[in-house]
Order: C-alpha cells, then structure tokens, then sequence
C-alpha cells in the first residue's frame, strides 16, 4: 500500500516524542482558535518535517505524482501528530500538514504567499521579518522562518532549482522560480542582519495589452500604435526605473509577433513569457566555483546572430551586450527589442550610450550616438506612480541626428494633474500633435492607424 515509507526496522528503538504537561497546554487551541505562542507552531511543524524525511523513502518520491505523496505524507504526519498527544483541533491538525508539506514539497513558509494572487513582491529581511506587496502598498506579514538555518535552506533550494549556487564565496544570486518569478538572494557575510530574498511574483496567467488597458495602465489608443510598432518590426526600447513594469510591457507587445517568425530570448534570468510556438530561450551562467565557465549575456547575444534569428529579444541590457544589440538591430534583425532601466526617454538613450562604452571597444561619441538613432525605432517609457499603479507615461520615436545630438519626437505622453484626497494619482494622456515618421512604415507592413490618433487636441481616459 505504501510506496512513500521507508521498512520498518523492528530492531529499532521506537523513537518518542513526549512532551511536558506545560508544553502540552500551550499548545491547547484558545478562544482565537489558533496556537498561543506562534513559535511552538513553527517548532512543531519543523520537528514534523525532519521526522517525516527520516521515515520516507526520498527516492520513491521520483516516481510518484503530488497528488500521491500528499496523501501517503499526509497520513504519516497525522500518525506522527497522535503519537505526540498534542491537543489540536481538526483545523490546526490540517493546517499542520499543509505547512509540513510545503517544506517537503515546496518553499516552505513561503508556500501561502507564492499562492495568494493578491501579492506581487515577497521581501524576507531576515528569518522573523518578512513584508509583501499588495496593489503597490507595502505591509509587514505573520510569515516566519524557525530560524537563520531554515532560511537559508530555503534559499538553497530555490537557486540550486536553476544550477546557481550562494554560499560565503558566491553570497549574491539571481534565479527564478518555476513558474518565472525573479529571485534575488544575499546572504551573510554582506547580508549584516541575515540573509535576505526578493521575488517577484509573476502572473500565472501573463498580463496581456489588453489587461493593461483594463486596468488603465495604457489608453486603448495608445495600446493600438503599439500593436502597429510590432507588426511594423520596429526596434523598440522599453525603459523605466525599477518595478516600472518594464518586463510586464514587454511581455504584453511580443504577444503580437507573428507566430511564424523564430525568436531568441536573451535572459540572466529567464523571466519572459512569450506565447509564440517559435521561440529559442537562452539564459547567462555565472561562473562556478573556481571562477570558470561564466558566459554573458555579450556571449550570447553574438552567438544569436548565427542562430537564424527574425526577432532578438534581450530582457535587458546592463552592460557591453548593448553594443552587440544595437548591432543585431541594424543588420537585419528588426522587430528586436529590450529593456533598460531610466527614469526618462532621453536618459535611456544616454545609459545605452555609456553602455557602448562598457564594451571595451573604442568609438566616437558621435559614432555611438548615430548608432543608437538608426538601431532603435521607438521609447517606450513606462513609470510606477506614487500611488503604486503603473503606466506608460510616454511614447517617443527617434527621427535621426543634428550634429552631435540624437533627436526625438514624443507622441503620446502621460500628464499628471494632481493627487486625490485619498492619494490617487490623476492625469491624462494626451497626444502632442506630432505625427509620427514611422507610420509610412506601418501603412506599408498592412497596418492602418487612424491620423485622428495623433490630433493635438486628443486627450484618453488615464
């Protein structure tokens, strides 16, 4: 019947778990209904999970699906809990395998949060300190770890998912979860007050243009010019400061790529969820141990140019690999298109500039410049609002050089009227009246816009 325990050795000294009569009633369910003091819950549930792995067979968990070793785990930890004579209720009891069999099967107490739909950022500082993001606001959770050891075990658990590793030589990390949430992991000797982990949720679902318009992040009209940008196979740089919505954006415009072009995604961590069936997904690798073996995202930028390629989707560009972007974007590889992290157009252009000069190669100002002006077609400028909500605050089009200068158009911008009483950001979005240079473009790949999108006079619901 049982594929999940391990033999029984009736030689064996049978392992007990009695308890004082003082531990036994403070665990006793109060009027609250749950446990009195908070940590003998975690204890208790810890000690359970180390007693469950010494009394399962680990590799016949290989073969079984969650569904099976839930139930086969789930009955072994109820019998381990009658043996202990605590006093708990039938909710505290099922709670109680829950918890110990995310820790089997899971990240542990994390497991809630990862679960709950209504939190977007997961931010441990320390084993008893733990906040999470809700709509944009932030707020202290009951979440905790037993102690420094069990966080850190999770956060090996995670990394070592991905082939990374974070120890006292390697003590920064980047990974990501299985379902794309990014991770970011540091621990002691930099981490002063314990080790602490950043994830990014991201939707199971992938939000899609027209839940950004739903949700008001971009005008229906906006959101038209910017199916048309893809379909035309313009370059596009999307910038924005951190939690901008950056990879959200991209996301939301690759959805209309068309199905039959091949596409490579260049990722540190592989976060992007295209839905096209043509897609070739590379990750960088840190180094190991010794120092060896790392490749960049500049390595494999260039190693996509031999990989027949329509489409080069860089998720962003922090250093050299710009340069072999910009490359890739004038030599036939249209459509492309990446992140970078600028609070305004004109400041992504200038961080992309100083990025050509990270790659070790030596060119003119200018030279860079004329390369930034024919590469990229189109800014998108997204910004996270004081209120939490995010949007596209700007739509600008490179239109060439004067003199030493990159010159650029906006199109459509966000204008912020004021706050309301109950913090709420107000504006509207509003056209500037310029009409863009690349709809020629756009006509010519069979799209059609209407010229009244660009009136002066248009103004959308923020």
């Amino acid at each position: 019947m049982w594929q999940i325990r391990k033999p029984i050795d009736e030689d064996a000294p049978e392992q007990t778990a009695d308890r004082s009569e003082e531990e036994r009633r403070l665990t006793t369910v109060g009027d609250a209904g749950a446990f009195a003091p908070k940590d003998l819950h975690t204890d208790l549930k810890v000690e359970l999970h180390q007693r469950l792995l010494g009394l399962i067979n680990l590799s016949a968990l290989e073969t079984m699906s969650r569904e099976q070793i839930q139930e086969e785990a789930g009955d072994i930890v109820l019998e381990e809990l009658d043996k202990q004579r605590h006093a708990l209720n039938n909710a505290e009891r099922r709670q109680l395998v829950d918890d110990v069999l995310d820790e089997l099967l899971g990240l542990g107490p994390l497991e809630p949060l990862l679960k709950d739909a209504t939190i977007t950022d997961i931010l441990v500082n320390g084993h008893d300190s733990v906040f999470v993001e809700r709509y944009g606001v932030l707020e202290a959770s009951p979440v905790r770890f037993k102690d420094e050891r069990h966080l850190i075990r999770i956060i090996q658990k995670i990394v070592s998912a991905v082939g990374r590793r974070v120890d006292e030589s390697a003590p920064m990390v980047d990974a990501r979860l299985a379902d794309g949430s990014r991770v970011n992991a540091v621990v002691p000797p930099l981490a002063l007050d314990g080790a602490l982990l950043s994830i990014r949720k991201f939707a199971k679902v992938p939000i899609s243009l027209a839940r950004l318009i739903e949700i008001g992040s971009v005008p229906a009209q906006v959101a038209e010019v910017l199916k048309a940008v893809v379909a035309a196979r313009l370059n596009v740089l999307i910038s924005g400061g951190t939690g901008s919505g950056k990879t959200t954006m991209l996301n939301a415009m690759s959805a209309f790529i068309d199905n039959r072009e091949r596409i490579v995604t260049i990722e540190d961590s592989a976060e992007l969820q295209l839905q096209q069936s043509h897609v070739v997904r590379l990750e960088t690798r840190p180094a190991n141990i010794e120092g060896k073996g790392e490749i960049m995202q500049r390595d494999l930028v260039k190693n996509s140019l031999r990989m027949r390629p329509d489409r080069i989707i860089v998720g962003e560009v922090r250093a050299g690999e710009a340069f072999d972007m910009l490359q890739a974007m004038n030599t036939g590889h249209d459509g492309s298109m990446t992140t970078v992290h600028a609070n305004t157009p004109r400041d992504a252009l200038s961080r992309v500039e100083q990025m050509i000069g990270m790659s070790g190669i030596d060119i003119p100002a200018r030279s860079a410049r004329a390369q930034i002006s024919s590469a990229i077609h189109v800014v998108v400028q997204v910004a996270r609002l004081s209120d939490g909500r995010r949007k596209l605050t700007s739509l600008s089009e490179l239109s060439g050089m004067e003199g030493d200068v990159i010159t650029m158009q906006e199109i459509f911008r966000f204008r912020q009227t004021g706050v309301s009483s109950d913090g709420i950001v107000q504006g509207k979005f509003e056209a500037t009246g310029i009409r863009p240079r690349f709809l020629d473009q756009v006509m010519a790949h069979g799209v059609s816009l209407s010229p009244d999108l660009f009136r002066p006079d248009r103004n959308f619901e923020a």
